[in-house]
């Protein structure tokens, strides 16, 4: 009696897949010097389809092991945004889309690569000092006035609806109010990003801390537990998921409102600033630098929060795979 072992093929299809995409991505790019462009057409789609096909071969796998689990999440997101970028570089380039409308990547990339100086400013200026002093400010008010609103059926039945009535004003008309009052430094921007970040944080809290059931609320009173241990070894643990998920918001909240308030009064500093000065310019390249280095910060500080809440709740149910 035989025993057949059966081979998994697909490592070596997932390689030969992605050494064709590269292959073809490669050619494109060489085409752009004066190629035809129907060849370009069909080189770009044919490297389009072989990088799908290899971002779905790569999804499409189970590893065993956790560290192969995090390569395979760590690489996904970035194949497919280089995918987008080779695309991006190739059907601009070859329909010679003009810089003023939309700049190649690699026009982008030598413009950040010259603008060191100035984009380190401004990030200074708009991130480090309005974004955090406000993300800190507002969340921590937030949390705070949660705290005392759960507290008291009085400020959870008056507040509540006043606060959902001034998370939907307009950013565009808070920002010049908050530049009247505060001045045209950082200041006025770190009220603009404490007002947006302010409501999240107190609904999802709010929300957080009803989440505990009512059989752990009797097993509290079981314990003769009071209010304030309740609140710390219950209702808090059991509100993290929805804090996390305020804090989660407000990265990218912040930094829009921070930028958006640069646009009605800043020094002339800031990403806000820069963005509204060089579009006046038709520099679109510098435009774009800007937007690729807010990304990267947002994207970045919500992926901190994000690390920091798997630390902090690794006992939640959807932490517990595998």
């Amino acid at each position: 009696m035989s025993v057949v072992q059966r081979v998994d093929h697909r490592p070596v299809a997932i390689a030969l897949n992605a050494a064709l995409a590269g292959a073809a991505g490669l050619y494109a790019l060489s085409l752009l010097d004066g190629g035809s462009g129907r060849l370009l057409l069909a080189v770009a789609l044919g490297f389009w389809l072989l990088a799908w096909r290899l971002t779905a071969s790569l999804a499409a796998l189970e590893p065993k092991g956790r560290a192969a689990r995090a390569a395979i999440d760590i690489t996904l997101p970035v194949l497919f945004g280089l995918t987008l970028l080779l695309l991006w570089e190739i059907v601009v380039r070859g329909l010679d889309v003009p810089s003023v409308l939309l700049p190649p990547p690699s026009a982008i990339g030598a413009q950040i690569a010259g603008s060191l100086s100035i984009l380190w400013a401004d990030f200074r200026q708009t991130f480090l000092k309005a974004v955090i002093a406000g993300y800190v400010l507002g969340c921590g008010a937030g949390f705070v006035v949660a705290v005392l609103v759960d507290r008291s059926p009085f400020l959870k039945r008056g507040l509540l609806p006043i606060g959902n009535l001034v998370s939907a004003l307009p950013i565009i008309g808070v920002a010049p109010i908050m530049v009247m009052w505060f001045g045209f430094d950082w200041q006025s921007k770190a009220a603009v990003v404490v007002v947006m970040t302010f409501f999240p944080m107190l609904v999802n809290t709010v929300a957080g801390l009803q989440a505990a059931g009512a059989m752990e609320r009797d097993l509290m009173r079981t314990y003769a537990a009071s209010p304030w241990q309740g609140l710390l070894k219950l209702r808090l643990p059991a509100a993290l998921p929805f804090i996390f998920n305020a804090l989660k918001i407000n990265t990218t909240l912040a930094l829009i409102g921070a930028i958006v308030a640069e646009f009605f009064g800043t020094p002339i500093v800031g990403m806000g600033f820069r963005i509204s000065a060089e579009i006046g310019r038709m520099n679109t390249p510098m435009v774009w630098a800007e937007i690729t280095v807010a990304a990267l910060a947002g994207s970045l500080s919500y992926g901190l929060v994000a690390m920091i809440e798997r630390w902090s709740t690794f006992w939640h149910p959807s932490y517990r795979k595998g």
